[in-house]
């Protein structure tokens, strides 16, 4: 019972192999137009910049970074989630949709009671492919209040 059960294992896996055989081309003959159609629909967002450096930033200072882009696509961008590489970094995305030919902003603040060079980035998610990484770097010049306090002393 054994081997009749085995062979009727074997020789089923012989014809599904054979049939998988007989249908590779060497091709793939998966629905690419699909694939096409969807890369059609997907948003081209283009930032003016990807990188901003601002250097010799005064302590404690209010500082913003605005990243400004435009939705070259045919559909509306749809800002999901801006990510912020550590917890001195806070960044605002727009709330509503960017429409096609309209422009949108991120704005990036960093920590400026922070003293010293600093590099942060900012994964922007989309309704886009690719996640977009942005950054700021730039120095945070130490606090002049407390330089005059010692030198009072």
């Amino acid at each position: 019972m054994k081997k009749i059960l085995l062979s009727i294992a074997l020789a089923t896996c012989t014809v599904i192999s054979a049939q998988d055989h007989s249908n590779h081309d060497g091709h793939n003959h998966e629905n690419t137009s699909t694939k096409e159609n969807t890369k059609d629909k997907k948003a081209v967002l283009k930032f003016n910049t990807l990188i901003i450096e601002r250097n010799n930033i005064p302590f404690g200072a209010d500082e913003e970074f605005s990243f400004s882009f435009k939705n070259n696509g045919k559909e509306p961008v749809i800002v999901s989630n801006v990510q912020t590489s550590c917890g001195c970094t806070t960044a605002k995305k727009p709330e509503a949709p960017v429409a096609p030919k309209d422009k949108g902003e991120i704005s990036v603040k960093y920590d400026t009671k922070r003293v010293g060079a600093f590099v942060k980035t900012i994964t922007v998610t989309t309704n886009v492919e690719e996640p977009i990484t942005l950054t700021i770097k730039g120095t945070v010049l130490p606090d002049k209040s407390n330089s005059n306090s010692e030198d009072k002393k």
